[in-house]
């Protein structure tokens, strides 16, 4: 049973973490928090930006913060599967007799830096589905465990386009976020290039184990969710399908193939998380509204029209959300605000007057 204890001990935790990565990335608050969430919930980021954003300097400081074994696999068109998770080498004892013996690969850690992912053969990119998905690897028939907590956070560049790999769905559909990484302001830019001329090298300290991960995850599993809000989500989630019972006019226009059930596990997961971060004790509408954006940008497939119209999958997500927001009337309709404007003015005249008529009775006096 979740206690005060646990929920404080929660945010303090929350709170030394994003300190610390604060001492080494500037900006990107929403990257970091979004992503602090996914840890915590126990998914995998995919990180999206243009070369320079600090995308791997975020991934490094984290192993850093969480005092984590860290693996960076840098991904090129020549890097072999066994060059991810390891191979079976021949060796010989001491009496000259040889054996196999297993050689594990960059895999075999805790937090794993996927650097420039999508520059990898396919046949390479699938030597992570299984790790992602049940944190297991299996070379030539024999399948190891992962040490837990594992996390992949891959870094991708959209504008490359030369000697790259498109993520198939599959795998796209294991990361729990996707994460916009924009470029940053002319203070934060000031900010960036006065730190590094100190320094180039991560400074922050650790704030957080491997055990006390794995607490707060736990904790955080225990945080309730009202079946209204349940369904909710769940709703969100139908509604990105065109041909669903609750599917949208966004959807119906603009997309192909909507969101898998991962979208909902991680959408209700990561909630959780977001609820214990500002001290409640339970999910809300708004928690599910921000999430949605990371959790399915990138399990959506948009159709041509979509391609041809230049509509963004955010810009659809958002229509989504005006849409599902309006049926369960957490967005008051046309009539209603008008109706509440109306009132409200009527409200602001009366109070408006009561002083007026006032003042005459005293000046007639």
């Amino acid at each position: 049973m979740i206690t005060e204890q646990n929920i404080q001990k929660f945010s303090e935790q929350c709170k030394n973490i994003f300190a610390q990565i604060e001492r080494d990335v500037i900006g990107q608050k929403d990257i970091v928090e979004e992503t602090i969430i996914a840890m915590i919930s126990g998914g995998n980021v995919l990180l999206e930006g243009v070369p320079g954003v600090g995308k791997t300097r975020l991934v490094r400081t984290l192993g850093r913060v969480f005092n984590l074994p860290f693996s960076r696999i840098q991904f090129t068109p020549d890097l072999m599967p066994a060059d991810v998770t390891g191979t079976n080498i021949i060796v010989k004892d001491e009496h000259g007799n040889s054996s196999f013996s297993f050689q594990p690969g960059p895999i075999f850690s805790n937090i794993i830096l996927a650097d420039e992912i999508n520059r990898a053969t396919p046949k390479t990119q699938s030597a992570l589905l299984e790790a992602m998905q049940e944190h297991t690897v299996t070379v030539m028939g024999v399948s190891r465990k992962l040490n837990e907590p594992f996390f992949v956070l891959a870094t991708q560049n959209p504008i490359e386009q030369d000697g790259t790999y498109p993520l198939p769905e599959a795998q796209m559909d294991r990361f729990m976020f996707k994460l916009i990484v924009k470029n940053p302001s002319l203070n934060e830019l000031m900010d960036i290039v006065n730190l590094t001329q100190k320094t180039m090298a991560e400074v922050a300290d650790a704030a957080c184990s491997g055990e006390e991960l794995l607490e707060m995850r736990a904790t955080a599993n225990q945080i309730p969710v009202a079946q209204d809000v349940m369904r909710y989500a769940m709703t969100l989630c139908s509604a990105t399908h065109p041909d669903s019972e609750c599917a949208t006019e966004a959807a119906k226009k603009y997309v192909r193939l909507g969101a898998s059930p991962r979208a909902g596990q991680a959408l209700i997961s990561a909630a959780k998380v977001r609820a214990l971060m500002d001290g409640r004790f339970n999910v809300s509408y708004d928690d599910l509204n921000q999430l949605a954006y990371p959790v399915l940008r990138h399990r959506m497939k948009l159709n041509f029209e979509a391609v041809a119209e230049r509509v963004s999958a955010d810009e659809i997500i958002k229509m989504i959300i005006g849409e599902v927001s309006k049926k369960y009337k957490l967005i008051p309709e046309k009539g209603e605000a008008a109706e509440t404007e109306e009132v409200a003015a009527t409200d602001a005249a009366t109070e408006t007057e009561e002083p007026k008529k006032a003042k005459r009775k005293f000046g007639r006096k």
